[in-house]
């Protein structure tokens, strides 16, 4: 039998012990995985929304830590309408509502006469009037609760009556129904209030001076948002997701380590006499810590890949629970090279005391071995 072949058979001699080792690793791969595609959506989806409409940024209140409560006073609408070279600004309310099986449907507020400056397509029916208890509602939005023109939306107990369906491209936004600025002030008792502003600058204005002479002039109310990078130091919910992955990821290093130790360090024991056969045949040192460091990593490789399938399926599971409409998962390559690269990390570190314990058996000793 070839060495490779020795190496990569050996795991699996105790499938129960191996089985039970891997699943340990599989269950931290799986969440690293599975954390890691819904962050990259988050941050795709959020992205989105930063260029609602066209918009070069976004203003939202300043010293918040999460979007969501940020509040603002329409006046400063015209305010910042008024700004030098700023081409155009549109009013944002946002709100939440639990809608069907969806506890986090979007609801938003915007002046009638802003659907074109946001860019909201209509793609069937009509725009909403104002104060007369219409909406209309996102294409995802429409195919997922089955609402079409003429139906009617419950919301927060009102009925509203759907006048046409709309495309964006922001996933967010699509998933959710837009009503007059108005009446959503009036549903969530928020008079004069808007939750973000988004703002067009003239083609000749620089966008960095535009943003940094709102910064200045509004401090401690208002703050402008150009980039994911921006929105991180006002959105909790980014930075508490990345803490979180790293932290699972180092979980998953720590728990994953001792586990191989233990499964390792059973199997030298289990073949001391077979490691002393070995070296009296001319095995050297080295060549038994490669063996015992090979059946490591291919106890954690098999484990990345079950842990990675447990993943995807935990994403395919969590979306339809409350996530849908906000996020749509994003599967890059660098998540599924880091689980990897985590597991050969957790092969290596885990596999090195049991392979460096075996490499110093003597061969008298371990034939003696019973």
């Amino acid at each position: 039998m070839s060495f490779l072949s020795l190496v990569v058979k050996n795991p699996f001699r105790n499938k129960t012990r191996t089985a039970l080792a891997v699943m340990g690793i599989a269950i931290g791969i799986a969440t690293i995985v599975a954390l890691g595609i819904i962050t990259d959506g988050l941050k795709s989806s959020t992205e989105e929304t930063l260029k609602a409409g066209g918009s070069d940024f976004m203003v939202v209140e300043s010293n918040v830590s999460d979007m969501m409560f940020s509040s603002i006073d329409e006046e400063r609408l015209s305010d910042l309408k008024n700004t030098s070279g700023i081409q155009d600004v549109v009013g944002v309310l946002l709100a939440v509502y639990p809608i069907n099986n969806n506890p986090y449907f979007a609801v938003m507020g915007i002046n009638a006469d802003k659907l074109s400056v946001g860019e909201i397509s209509l793609i069937e029916g009509r725009g909403f009037s104002e104060n007369k208890d219409e909406i209309i509602i996102g294409k995802a939005a429409s195919q997922k609760t089955g609402k079409k023109v003429e139906d009617t939306l419950e919301i927060s107990g009102k009925k509203f009556k759907i006048t046409g369906i709309y495309e964006t491209g922001d996933l967010q936004q699509d998933g959710g129904v837009f009503m007059s600025l108005d009446e959503l002030q009036e549903l969530e008792k928020k008079d004069d209030k808007l939750t973000m502003i988004f703002a067009k600058i003239d083609k000749d204005a620089d966008l960095e001076d535009v943003t940094d002479r709102i910064d200045n002039t509004y401090t401690n109310e208002l703050m402008t948002v150009k980039s994911l990078e921006d929105l991180g130091k006002v959105e909790s919910g980014l930075k508490t997701i990345n803490t979180a992955s790293w932290a699972i990821s180092l979980l998953a290093i720590i728990i994953g380590g001792i586990g191989v130790v233990n499964t390792m360090i059973m199997s030298v024991y289990e073949r001391t006499r077979e490691i002393g056969v070995l070296k009296a045949v001319g095995w050297t040192n080295r060549r038994i810590l490669a063996m015992i460091l090979g059946e490591s990593l291919v106890l954690t490789l098999v484990a990345a890949v079950v842990g990675i399938a447990m993943g995807l399926v935990a994403v395919q599971l969590l979306i339809p629970l409350g996530l849908e409409g906000f996020i749509e998962p994003v599967y890059k390559m660098e998540t599924f090279l880091k689980a990897i690269g985590i597991a050969l990390f957790v092969g290596l570190i885990g596999g090195f005391y049991p392979a460096y314990r075996a490499s110093r058996l003597a061969p008298t000793e371990a034939l003696r071995y019973e």
